[in-house]
């Protein structure tokens, strides 16, 4: 009986990903998070390219977007706010599409930033490669990453769509615990928003 205990034990761990967290099935908190590099991205008017490695802000948030998801509209303002209120801190948030759609690709991304007033690079990685090994599944994403490139928290901005309804801010939580120096508390939630469409 305990060897065919032990067998499932052994074939759940190979059945499921080494990394894995409660809501996405490809990287866990506390795992480094998946590098990248020369992301064409726009910042304000100018292009651009975004590298992980070269963001040196202790904390660095990374949120996959898609221009034509009315949910990730719904939180333009919030991210644009957020942004805003930690400028002058140590904090960096960048914006990625991995959509093929082509209100989603960079020259419709300069638009968008124009629209909006986006305060943030915001990039296009066409190959989907970065969405992938995130295990991005929804627009708006979020990961927070501490200053080694931990991830501490990935998920929802807050707690509802409808910013008049918000009780919980999990984003400024883990970056204010992270600034802090202390432990996010709330290091998961379900990602909400538009699907993700990958090719194969």
């Amino acid at each position: 009986m305990r060897k065919f205990v032990l067998s499932l034990a052994v074939l759940a761990l190979v059945a499921s990903p080494v990394f894995a967290g409660k809501y996405n099935k490809k990287v866990d908190v506390g795992q480094k998070a998946p590098d990248f590099s020369g992301i064409p991205a726009v910042e304000g008017s100018k292009q651009t390219s975004l590298s992980l490695g070269d963001l040196k802000e202790d904390v660095v948030v990374v949120v996959f977007l898609a221009n034509h998801c009315p949910v990730v509209g719904q939180y333009d303002d919030r991210i644009v706010d957020l942004v805003g209120d930690y400028k002058g801190k140590s904090v960096k948030l960048v914006g990625l599409s991995v959509s093929l759609q082509d209100t989603d690709k960079l020259p419709a991304i300069k638009d968008y930033i124009k629209d909006k007033g986006l305060n943030y690079a915001y990039g296009s990685d066409e190959s989907q490669e970065v969405g992938k090994a995130y295990g991005a599944t929804n627009t708006p994403q979020f990961f927070v990453l501490d200053k080694d490139r931990v991830i501490r928290y990935m998920g929802a901005l807050d707690d509802n769509t409808n910013e008049g309804k918000v009780t919980k801010t999990y984003v400024r939580d883990a970056i204010d615990a992270l600034l802090a120096g202390k432990t996010v508390e709330v290091s998961e939630t379900r990602p909400v928003g538009c699907g993700i469409g990958y090719n194969r």
